[in-house]
Formats: structure tokens, sequence, C-alpha cells
């Protein structure tokens, strides 16, 4: 049995401390094929949505995908967004929250892949310390 990616379980996490703590939670997200959300809100193929339950109708946060209803200046759209394409969760009022490392292409093999990280010299991209950054 493949193992399950905790991805789905932290997004989950951040939406609900965001909610119960009345931040807003923000959804950063890099399109693929599989991405459904309005394209004039895209920009260099990224997109940052407001997933609070105020701003989402039928918000359904899978293991696989997130789904849910919201309005672009005034106009309801569906999204659907692969758990593989969310980049990360933060808290729109004060930046807190979780960045994901982007995850291989797993059903089409045309996209390059990701660059290999840069090391110190011990193995570690950033020297063993954890690095969150801000997205705005």
């Amino acid at each position: 049995m493949a193992e399950r990616s905790t991805r789905p379980y932290l997004i989950r996490a951040i939406h609900e401390w965001c909610s119960d703590s009345n931040l807003t939670p923000y959804l950063s997200v890099q399109l693929d094929a599989n991405t459904r959300v309005p394209a004039e809100y895209v920009k260099n193929g990224e997109i940052v949505l407001n997933v609070s339950y105020d701003a989402t109708h039928k918000l359904t946060i899978g293991n696989e995908v997130i789904q849910f209803s919201a309005r672009f200046s005034g106009v309801s759209r569906e999204c659907s967004i692969p758990i593989s394409a969310v980049t990360g969760i933060f808290a729109r009022e004060n930046g807190q929250g979780m960045l994901f490392p982007r995850e291989p292409a797993q059903e089409n093999g045309n996209e390059a892949p990701a660059e290999p990280a840069q090391t110190n010299g011990n193995g570690n991209g950033n020297g063993g310390k954890p690095k969150l950054q801000i997205i705005k």
C-alpha cells in the first residue's frame, strides 16, 4: 500500500485553525492540467484564492482534490484544485501558514522535472533549518 500524503491533512488543519481564529485562509495554487479556476485571475501560472467559508459555497477539502464554488466579479464559478497543485495555505491577516514543495507531475510526463535543490555541502538545501516564506 502506498504511503498517504500528509498535504491534504495539513491543508485541512491550517484551514480549520484560520477559521477558528477568525482569520481568512488563502490557498496558493500552481496550475496544472487538472486545475479548474477562472483563467482571467491566473498570473504566471499561479492563483491565490480566498477559501474561507464566507467566500466559498460547498467547500470540500478531500484527499485528492479541493472543490467549491465562489463568486468572481459577482459570477458564481465552480473550482476544482488537485491537492498536488496546492503550494501553500496561509492566513491573509498575518501570513502564518504552510508552504509545500511542488510535487512532480504524476499523470502526464510532459512537464519538465523540478530543478534540484541547491545544497550547502551537507546535503540540506537550507542548512537543515525550516524556512517559511510569505506570499503576497
